[in-house]
This record gives structure tokens, sequence and C-alpha cells, in this order.
């Protein structure tokens, strides 16, 4: 059984029934796993949540770099919006969720951190930039509570505006 494959498991299992039934024997069921070869990979839960993290923060900071914009806060910005439209949504919401453990999303806060003062320097207006990342957390947010709020049209006019704040 693939790492991936189990972090898949687990994460459904949190979409499906909540966090209340992220269990490792609930998990290697879904995966289709002896509970064994699950603790190959993750030992305890919280190794399980500490993945979901981890694999998140990797993904996007991957599809941040994949957008060849011209600036950080734009890279951002296409990033964000490829998460949301793509469904990787709920990955996000899932894996905070199950955790109401600091130290385990301690990764998940330094990423944010990161991802809110990378390259505001290099930015022509610092001001915007900040501005434009923030809403890209209040559309994370209000699509995490409600995927089907927007339609592609919607997004394509949202993303469109906040572009128009930035400069270039």
């Amino acid at each position: 059984m693939r790492r991936e494959e189990l972090l898949d498991a687990a994460e459904d299992l949190l979409c499906d029934q909540g966090s209340a039934a992220l269990t490792l024997t609930a998990v290697a069921e879904r995966a289709g796993c002896s509970k064994g070869g699950l603790l190959y990979h993750f030992n305890t839960k919280e190794a399980l949540i500490k993945g979901m993290v981890e694999r998140l923060i990797e993904e996007f900071d991957e599809l941040i770099e994949a957008q060849g914009q011209e600036t950080y806060t734009k890279n951002y910005l296409a990033a964000t919006f490829a998460a949301v439209q793509s469904g990787r949504l709920r990955r996000w919401a899932v894996v905070t969720g199950a955790s109401g453990n600091t130290y385990l999303l301690a990764p998940l806060r330094e990423a944010m951190a990161r991802w809110h003062r990378e390259g505001l320097d290099r930015e022509p207006d610092p001001g915007a930039a900040q501005i434009v990342r923030l809403a890209c957390e209040g559309l994370w947010d209000v699509a995490t509570h409600d995927p089907g709020l927007y339609d592609d049209e919607r997004y394509a006019k949202l993303k469109t505006r906040l572009l128009a704040l930035l400069p270039g």
C-alpha cells in the first residue's frame, strides 16, 4: 500500500464521516489494507494527520511554483484559484478540521506565514499584494463552507478583479 493512497483514504474518510471517524482501523479498512500496512507508514493517528498537513503544504507550494507569473502574489493568486476550482479545497478543510492539536497544525501556520511574507519586498505594490493574498484566504474559507457558491464565470470575474488590484 502506497503512502499517498493511505492519505487519500484518510481524507476521504474525513470528508464522508467527519473527524470523529478518523481512526487507524477505519483508515486501513477504507484503504483496503491491513492495520499493519498502515502502521508501517503512520504509526499513530497524529502521524497520519501530520502526513496530511505536510502533503497539502507541499502540493500548494508546487502549485504556486508551477504558475509562472511575474510575481509571487500573481502565482499565489493563480494557485489559489486552481486549487479551489479543482476541488483540492476540501483537503484543507478536512485536514484542519481533523486536528484539534495545535502542534500538528504548526507546519501549516508556518507555511501560511511564509506564503504571506514571500516576496513582498519585491512586489511593485506590497500593500496591494497583501490585500490580494488575504482575499485569497477569504476565498478559501468561503468556498470551504460552500463549494458551490461560485461557478467558473464568477471565479473568472473575481480573479480578474483581484489581478486588477496588482500593478503590471
